[in-house]
């Protein structure tokens, strides 16, 4: 299993610290994206696109002498799982997308603006200034709280948070693939986790229900109405990725896990 994270988190954020996996005894590895948590920045400002994102993925799976895996990614770790599929299909067993946020084509300048005042208040201000940058968080107000709660330890993770301000400027203006029409060749066992979510109106369900729709024989799981997101229920989110790993018919019985940074 490699485990991929959203943008602004770490590598925790995917199944939340759960070690059902490896209890399992599955091989997982979780990594920092570049310029997030330990990892080093990228080279140059520019280099956050899923072109250079995908691309370290497959260099950590290299790495660790790692032919084909089941692959789970998060939001941004969502879109570059699906980037690898296409660009490198003999390296992926299975797919887990959980809460995709890209659709091709859908550019919002008013979005990117957002972002683009997000990234300012983090290079100026640090957490703090990135929070005030946000403002009241778009969500029902018994959730807001908890919202701005997990902005703040999620950025005061990260050693260099210039580097993911870098981020936060070029991932939303990438794009992971041209059309959803390319999603038809992905030919592994694939689940989208989408949430219906009411405190994370940046991740639409309706988006999951595009990529599984796209995705010949994709799964489409998900919490049930009023209930608790899935996607931030690490065990039970663990036993969704392990039945794509029973699917894939891939085991690699090594019981343990490993923690990477991406350096130089």
């Amino acid at each position: 299993m490699l485990l991929m994270h959203g943008l602004t988190a770490t590598r925790r954020y995917v199944v939340m610290g759960s070690k059902a996996l490896e209890r399992a005894g599955h091989r997982v590895v979780l990594y920092d994206a570049r310029g997030h948590g330990e990892s080093s920045p990228a080279e140059t400002r520019s280099a956050y696109e899923y072109a250079d994102l995908a691309a370290d993925a497959v260099a950590v799976l290299d790495e660790l002498g790692i032919e084909r895996a089941v692959l789970a990614g998060a939001s941004m770790g969502a879109h570059t799982a699906a980037r690898v599929a296409l660009e490198s299909p003999g390296r992926v067993a299975g797919l887990v997308l959980v809460t995709p946020a890209f659709m091709p084509g859908a550019r919002d300048e008013d979005e990117l603006a957002r972002w683009d005042r997000l990234a300012e208040g983090l290079r100026s201000g640090g957490v703090e200034g990135f929070v005030e940058a946000y403002g009241v968080p778009r969500v029902p107000e018994a959730y807001r709280a908890t919202v701005i709660k997990v902005i703040r330890q999620r950025l005061s993770a990260h050693q260099h948070p210039g580097a993911v301000a870098d981020a936060l400027e070029v991932v939303p203006r990438s794009e992971a693939f041209e059309s959803l029409d390319e999603l038809g060749s992905i030919a592994v066992p694939v689940t989208v986790v989408p949430s219906r979510d009411e405190a994370d109106p940046g991740h639409p369900f309706a988006v999951g229900e595009a990529y599984a729709e796209a995705i010949a024989g994709a799964e489409l799981v998900t919490e049930d109405a009023g209930k608790s997101p899935l996607a931030w229920q690490g065990g039970q989110l663990s036993r969704v990725i392990a039945a794509v790993i029973d699917r894939a018919g891939v085991h690699e019985d090594l019981s343990r896990s490993t923690r990477m940074k991406r350096g130089r």
